[in-house]
């Protein structure tokens, strides 16, 4: 397939990611810039690794260089790091899939269709995950499950500890719980 024709697919599938599906579900203005940075130097580089007559070893540097690239960000969560990787990932076919044919234009719908169809709000829609500070200090597993439970109106499926301050009388739980049945239905779908 002719590079040029994989890159104007690249961009258009990178655009259906960023603006199609990120932005409307999850509304993070600053990271809109670096999906498509991450999208157009892996591309920009992968398509003059693959054009030029060096051998694996400097794809394997590619490789390399992108291992060391650290998410610094402690604001960045799970689904934006696959936000990250799904860019990183059309820019890689585009720029190296040439030799493909269709078959990279297939892997590049195949990686934003998983992400429309998994970051949706429908999957698991009742499961959430929360840090919650308690204004009472909970020593007791159950009873701390019990409240939990009680306040958050769903059934805890995990939890840990964060911290248990029991001169301040609070507790600092991370809370993994599904909703019950009847909260689910009155809370909206992220579209």
């Amino acid at each position: 397939m002719d590079p040029l024709i994989l890159l104007a697919i690249d961009l258009v599938a990178v655009s259906a990611l960023v603006f199609g599906l990120y932005f409307p579900r999850h509304r993070r203005r600053d990271l809109l810039i670096a999906f498509l940075t991450v999208n157009v130097g892996v591309l920009a580089v992968s398509l003059v690794l693959g054009s030029s007559a060096v051998g694996a070893g400097l794809g394997l540097g590619l490789f390399g260089v992108l291992s060391i690239i650290r998410l610094r960000s402690s604001e960045v969560q799970q689904h934006e790091v696959a936000y990250y990787f799904a860019a990183l990932a059309l820019g890689l076919i585009g720029g190296l899939g040439a030799g493909l044919g269709w078959a990279a234009p297939a892997l590049m719908a195949l990686v934003v269709g998983v992400l429309a169809a998994v970051d949706n709000g429908r999957v698991l829609r009742r499961y959430r995950q929360q840090l919650v500070v308690l204004d009472r200090a909970l020593p007791d597993e159950g009873e701390l499950r019990e409240h939990l439970e009680a306040i958050l109106g769903g059934r805890v499926r995990a939890m840990r500890v964060e911290r248990l301050d029991l001169v301040n009388d609070t507790t600092t739980v991370d809370v993994r719980y599904e909703l019950h049945q009847t909260a689910s239905r009155r809370e909206p779908v992220a579209a």
